[in-house]
């Protein structure tokens, strides 16, 4: 199904009235890539509005002696935090910024050192420095509690500090990219038919959202085109890969108020849905079977026993919530407002359980799928795990669906083309947590001269705190976990 596209350069004083224009049309901002051209830096702007898939892109260039660019920092909180995130990997200043703090460089990273610049060379020599400038609340009674970065259990690495009085929380502040790993810049002179596996490993709960989105970015960009069979599988990859993740934190958060049975049910049915992966692409992860140009499956799952799990979960989660003292554990806490989540971008469950009509698999899709949507409106736990819970339900139905329907081959290949010329193509896929954009450019050689990769944890984390706020201090381990939001599909 072909999106509708748009590609339009922009002059540093059309960018801001052309943006304004497009979020007043309904569209988002879900990308802003930069690009190191040689003499020129180049900056692309991914709008994009769905029901019909819609995509344009902003293309800006400044000189790369003083890059500068305006900023819409003031109109879009996310274009914002893209803003920083190239002052800190580039060095282009956006003018004008409220906020102009680092946001990836840690305080040991040099100040001129910008590593996504063809000449960053090898890092210099890190070094300790002052420390990071969080924003003190003071008052009678108010004190800090700082939380990690190092966490117990196998949790990464993230320091929260939370601004108290008593047990309310006052403020929180989440700082995260202690995992910063580089990886769009290891895209880079990959072949393009050989990156599927950096994909995957983004997020490793996201094996296969990940490479699906890269797959559909490469593909788009070399003109690929694969029978609606092939997307319909991958469709099903990209469920189970839900199922097996709601199915876990289902649990988890009946864990977190201390109703270890329903996590142990619950972790159960997960590992169920494990071993259906293994049997379906030989990885319990889903890895190794979506590609560009392709996807390769073993077998097909068994739908009555999909429908037994769901049946599972049905009842672990009635025996949850009929529990008064979890459902009041539930209920009220961490509540994030519809308007919040929309200034915010928040994306996927966290913002269908604040009232937000999203999911890429209808807004942006490849194939025609009969998903039910699932929306709450309280935007409290309660709202984040009922919306989960009703999701797994609905993704198993989908699921037999679609083994219902296929007749076809399991395995799924078409050349890819030579380029012949520079390209790009976007890929947006509707994860678990919400929607995954991943952005390439191919040159004449074959190889990916740039990857851009956005995980809904980006939009996400800024929810967090903002949730956070009246809430007592014991609720932070459930509301975290309610969001479950990915800190390395963060640090990219």
């Amino acid at each position: 199904m072909d999106p509708i596209r748009r590609t339009r350069p922009v002059t540093a004083v059309e960018l801001t009235a052309a943006a304004t224009e497009l979020l007043t049309q309904g569209f988002r901002l879900a990308l802003v890539a930069a690009h190191d051209d040689g003499d020129v830096l180049r900056v692309v702007y991914l709008f994009v509005a769905g029901r019909p898939d819609r995509r344009t892109e902003l293309i800006l260039t400044v000189p790369a002696d003083n890059p500068a660019i305006p900023s819409l920092a003031r109109m879009s909180f996310q274009a914002g935090r893209f803003e920083r995130e190239m002052l800190d990997l580039y060095g282009i200043t956006p003018i004008d910024h409220p906020q102009p703090r680092r946001l990836v460089r840690h305080a040991h990273w040099p100040e001129q050192w910008h590593p996504m610049r063809r000449d960053a060379g090898p890092p210099p020599e890190f070094a300790a420095a002052g420390h990071f400038p969080f924003l003190r609340v003071d008052g009678a009674g108010v004190y800090e509690i700082p939380v990690g970065p190092v966490h117990a259990g196998l949790i990464e690495p993230g320091h929260f500090r939370f601004s108290v009085v008593g047990e309310s929380v006052l403020r929180l502040k989440a700082r995260l990219w202690y995992v910063h790993r580089g990886i769009e810049r290891l895209f880079q002179g990959r072949p393009a038919d050989a990156a599927v596996g950096l994909a995957e490993r983004i997020s490793g709960d996201t094996s296969a959202g990940h490479a699906l989105a890269h797959a559909l970015a490469v593909e788009d960009a070399l003109g690929v085109r694969l029978p609606d069979p092939a997307h319909r599988l991958r469709a099903l990859l990209v469920e189970l890969e839900r199922l097996y993740n709601h199915a876990a934190d289902l649990g988890a958060l009946a864990n977190d108020v201390g109703f270890g049975l329903a996590n142990s049910h619950a972790q159960r049915v997960r590992e169920e849905l494990l071993r259906i992966n293994a049997q379906v692409t030989g990885h319990r992860l889903l890895r190794g079977a979506i590609r560009p140009g392709g996807i390769a499956l073993q077998a097909l799952p068994d739908p009555a026993r999909l429908q037994e799990l769901a049946d599972d979960i049905a009842e672990i989660a009635e025996l949850t919530l009929g529990n008064s003292v979890i459902y009041d554990r539930f209920a009220g806490t961490s509540a994030l407002r519809r308007e919040d989540a929309e200034a915010l971008g928040a994306l996927g469950y966290v913002a269908r359980a604040s009232g937000i009509v999203t999911d890429a698999r209808l807004d942006h899709p490849t194939t025609v799928l009969p998903v039910t949507e699932v929306v709450a409106t309280a935007g409290d736990v309660l709202a984040r795990y009922t919306v989960r819970r009703d999701e797994f339900a609905a993704s198993v139905t989908l699921c037999r669906k679609l083994i219902d329907d296929h007749h076809g081959p399991l395995d799924v290949r078409e050349a890819l083309p030579v380029a012949g010329a520079a390209v790009s193509g976007v890929g947006i896929v509707e994860g678990w947590r919400g929607s995954i954009v991943h952005r390439v450019e191919i040159g004449v050689d074959g190889a990916i001269s740039r990857a851009k990769i956005v995980d809904p944890s980006w939009f996400n984390w800024p929810a967090l705190p903002v949730s956070m706020t009246d809430t007592i201090v014991p609720d932070f381990p459930l509301t975290n976990k309610s969001f479950n939001l990915s800190y390395a599909g963060n640090d990219l």
